[in-house]
């Protein structure tokens, strides 16, 4: 019994030192997209109902990790932090915030639901990173957006919107501060364009 119990030590004592040498699991540090209320917009209700789609995106931006481009076309990510989720729905409730916040929308919803609507903002999100200019970070996101007629499904305006936003150091948090104020642009952007548009023209517009 003696025999059995040293043994049974010794194992567990070399089970604890194989596992030592292991690498730790990552533990990132999780970081919600900050956001600003829009005021709201005390102009009429519109008559007609907007859903909002999660746009497209390749597989760097459509994650979760925070991208960073250093140097020329090197991807990187900001190692142990990570967005609460992706990049693309990150921006899809930004834009439903916002839309929120100016308040002429009533008939609001998004992809998720799937009700219908009669108008959909969708788009592809070309950018959602920083890059080091002169040696500094600065937040870039492009986002094309589209304004469809869903029935028909027919493309009723389109527009490019690049926002750009230096950030106030090097740290990861002020990185994250950095895309909150370039989303809060470029969503108070996307509203203003959306609500400036005749929304029952027949004619493609592209500004």
């Amino acid at each position: 019994m003696r025999l059995r119990f040293r043994l049974t030590a010794c194992a567990a004592i070399a089970l604890l030192a194989a596992c030592s040498v292991l690498p730790k699991a990552e533990s990132p540090d999780v970081y919600r997209l900050p956001s600003t209320p829009l005021q709201r917009d005390n102009a009429p209700a519109v008559n007609w109902t907007l859903r909002v789609d999660t746009p497209n995106a390749e597989r760097m931006i459509d994650s979760s990790r925070i991208a960073v481009l250093p140097q020329g076309n090197v991807v990187s990510v900001y190692q142990g932090a990570r967005w609460a989720d992706n990049a693309t729905t990150l921006l899809r409730n930004r834009l439903m915030d916002a839309f929120r916040d100016n308040g002429r929308v009533a008939g609001l919803s998004s992809d998720e639901t799937s009700l219908q609507a009669d108008y959909s903002l969708a788009g592809d999100l070309r950018s959602f990173q920083s890059v080091y200019e002169n040696g500094q970070p600065v937040v870039v996101i492009r986002f094309d957006a589209r304004l469809v007629k869903n029935s028909g499904l027919r493309i009723v305006a389109t527009r490019r919107f690049d926002v750009t936003q230096p950030v106030g150091g090097t740290t990861v948090p002020q990185v994250v501060a950095a895309f909150g104020q370039a989303s809060d642009a470029l969503a108070a952007q996307v509203v203003s364009w959306t609500l400036q548009q005749p929304l029952d023209g027949h004619d493609m517009r592209t500004n």
